[in-house]
């Protein structure tokens, strides 16, 4: 782990930072074209139904309201692949918050008083909100997301539960789950001579460009999206959203550059959520602690217009040798909003009941939950069957034990006490899947002996423009202080979204490639360059998809240690430790930040986030964040990210997995394990606030 002198692997500054934190760095919103005007949307105040009328004559009359686009005179659009872009269509309403009108003024504070003016009245049908277990429309999917089987069955799992020594049955819930980045989604768009020319705040410009060049009947090169900054997005922003429509369909409208930045309020109805999951858990094992039996069930909710599946029982599939084991999912169509990605999707919630199910079994057994895992830790994939491409997780449980004294630690819960303060720790493991996605890129030796990649990626605060010069620097053995990278434009080299932790391995790849040629042509380039300097290209459709012979994941190790105040309820995290293997680190400095940035979120998860459903109304109750609390500063503690390097390859040409996710899959379970063991109340929800923590505290 120690810091290295070559461009790879150091802890290179982000080249970035100083515009940020300057002000320099502009977002969607702050593109203060000339003539630009604001939009401000209509949200539906019902959860299903359908418009009956409109009324936007008061609006209209205000000052500086210049138009009020329904879906009785918005531009039509073509048939979208995704159903929550044909905003302003028609008049059916499929969940509260949906768009029924879009209020385009000179200022964005006429925008939002017109909006407030619009008269709707609705044609309201009876609605249904809530997820239970039992629901009686719940059916088994096709698949989840991520193209996974909904369903996969090995061995007899219920009659080797039956007959298991030591078993576990247990459910777990987890909440409806925000997003939330620091700048909401938001867009502007203008028409230049028939060309559509958007900044939006995407984490990728790539697809936004096919999707408006669709929905508005044009040749992509007649669309360009900008995606220079993005200010967060954990998942949200992974597809386009209804925003960079609205915007572009009121530039077309207006003839005006128009911005429509969503109110946070419209946030968890209109660009997706981490929906809620019930899980139900069975674990069967020996005396000795080796799993006879492993089943995982998970209900989730979706929408009526589009599903969407949370895969959390597929980490159950990866993790630990079971010989017969059962996963499934079943999905219940609600009038919801439609779910979508948030950081490591599937990940998150599954690893919290799985992980909280294997220390159930530990205390069981009364064996160390550590060494439980271990115990089970398999040869290969017990899903396909696969060889791991690297799989460290035993030495990330062994050094993380070391580096947080865990050999100490007294097995027995509600031991440890400091006045009206009860101690614990709890540890879980963590996984993720290593993604690539095909991308282009163009490397370019200018004659003043500096460098150029060009590549259409997203940084969405994770350093990407660095850590690409990294890779461009070391396969041209070159400085990195002669390489420049070009991102976020559509008019770039094509590049897949920065989304599943792909994005530096996805674009990566594609940049080592082009700088390999380049360093190769330059080799046998005689004389000086020519001015418009020499230029190679590389494209990794075929390679970076192909299939791999190798079960491929990030794995980790999650320590916690907690104070529980039995006066009022609140749960507090001293310690949070993670030991992470996930191939080479490329840099050192924003690596660490990305793992203790999912370690945050984890803490989020597991204490304070969670979000409920309002039966009556239909909408999302937590929907700002002063309802939806997020971590402060005052609640992370210290936190220590350390990692194992790993040489895999079988990976791409960094030999780098995906850091972004791995930090928040086990957090949550470790933190839940912690106030077990200080507590010996088994806590089976989350978030642990403080009632739910001292309703159940003897």
């Amino acid at each position: 782990m120690a810091d290295t002198d070559t461009a790879l692997g150091a802890p290179a500054e982000r080249r970035e930072g100083r515009d940020k934190v300057t002000g320099a760095a502009r977002y969607a919103a702050e593109h203060t074209v000339s003539g630009r005007v604001h939009a401000w949307p209509v949200a539906a105040a019902i959860a299903s139904g359908s418009v009956r009328t409109i009324d936007a004559g008061e609006a209209l009359r205000l000052p500086g309201v210049l138009t009020v686009l329904t879906h009785e005179n918005a531009p039509r659009l073509a048939d979208p692949d995704d159903p929550t872009l044909a905003v302003l269509q028609n008049s059916r309403i499929p969940h509260r918050g949906w768009p029924v009108a879009l209020v385009v003024a000179e200022t964005l504070e006429a925008a939002r008083s017109g909006a407030a003016a619009v008269r709707v009245e609705y044609a309201a049908r009876d609605h249904d909100v809530t997820l239970t277990e039992n629901h009686p429309g719940a059916y088994v999917p096709d698949e989840a997301n991520g193209g996974y089987p909904a369903q996969r069955e090995q061995g007899d799992s219920e009659g080797t539960f039956t007959s298991a020594a030591v078993s576990v049955d247990a459910d777990y819930r987890v909440p409806p789950l925000h997003n939330h980045p620091m700048e909401p989604h938001a867009a502007t768009a203008r028409w230049d001579d028939g060309r559509l020319v958007v900044h939006d705040s995407s984490q990728g410009a790539t697809v936004v460009r096919a999707t408006l060049a669709a929905l508005f009947r044009l040749p992509e090169d007649r669309v360009t999206v900008m995606s220079e900054h993005v200010g967060g997005g954990f998942g949200s922003k992974g597809t386009p959203r209804p925003h960079v429509v609205l915007a572009a369909m009121a530039a077309r409208q207006t003839g005006r550059p128009v911005t429509v930045a969503l109110p946070r309020r419209l946030l968890p109805a209109l660009v997706g959520h981490r929906a809620p999951t019930l899980h139900r858990l069975r674990l069967g094992a020996t005396e000795q602690g080796s799993l006879t039996s492993l089943r995982h069930e998970v209900t989730t909710h979706t929408s009526r217009i589009k599903e969407f599946v949370e895969q959390a029982a597929v980490p159950a599939r990866i993790m630990y040798a079971a010989p017969n084991s059962r996963t499934g999912h079943r999905v219940v169509p609600l009038d919801v909003p439609s779910p979508s990605w948030m950081r490591a999707p599937g990940e998150a919630p599954g690893m919290y009941a799985l992980e909280s199910a294997m220390d159930e079994l530990a205390t069981a057994l009364g064996m160390d939950p550590v060494e439980l895992r271990i115990a089970n830790e398999p040869d290969t994939e017990p899903d396909s069957g696969k060889p791991f491409s690297s799989r460290h997780l035993v030495e990330c449980l062994r050094e993380g034990a070391r580096r947080f004294d865990w050999s100490r630690r007294d097995p027995r819960p509600g031991t440890r006490s400091a006045g009206p303060l009860l101690l614990g720790s709890g540890v879980a493991a963590a996984m993720y899947p290593v993604l690539i996605q095909p991308s282009t890129a163009t490397a370019e030796a200018r004659p003043d002996g500096t460098f150029v990649a060009r590549v259409n990626a997203t940084d969405i605060g994770t350093g990407a423009r660095t850590v690409l010069a990294q890779v461009a620097a070391d396969a041209l053995g070159v400085p990195l202080e002669r390489v420049r990278t070009a991102i976020g434009n559509s008019d770039l080299p094509s590049a897949s979204l920065a989304g599943g932790s792909s994005g530096t391995a996805s674009w990566g790849w594609a940049v080592h490639e082009a700088c390999t040629r380049l360093r190769a042509a330059l080799t046998e380039h005689t004389g000086p360059l020519p001015e418009p300097g020499l230029t190679e290209s590389a494209d990794t459709q075929g390679s970076a998809d192909a299939d791999s012979d190798y079960s491929r994941y990030a794995f980790g190790a999650h320590f916690a240690e907690v104070s529980v105040d039995t006066v009022t309820g609140e749960v507090r995290v001293r310690r949070l430790l993670g030991v992470y293997a996930a191939g080479h680190i490329l840099n050192a400095r924003t690596a660490r930040s990305q793992f203790i940035g999912g370690m945050t979120m984890g803490l989020g998860m597991a204490l304070t986030e969670g979000s409920t459903m309002d039966a009556a109304f239909g909408d999302f109750t937590e929907a700002d964040l002063a309802a939806y609390h997020v971590p402060a500063h005052a609640d992370v503690p210290a936190v220590e990210a350390h990692w194992i390097d790993e040489d895999d390859p079988h990976l791409n040409p960094m030999g780098s997995k995906g850091i972004g996710e791995i930090g928040i899959v086990g957090t949550a379970a470790a933190i839940g394990n912690a106030v077990h063991h200080a507590t010996g109340v088994r806590y089976r929800e989350l978030p642990l606030t403080p009632d739910r923590v001292l309703a159940g505290l003897p």
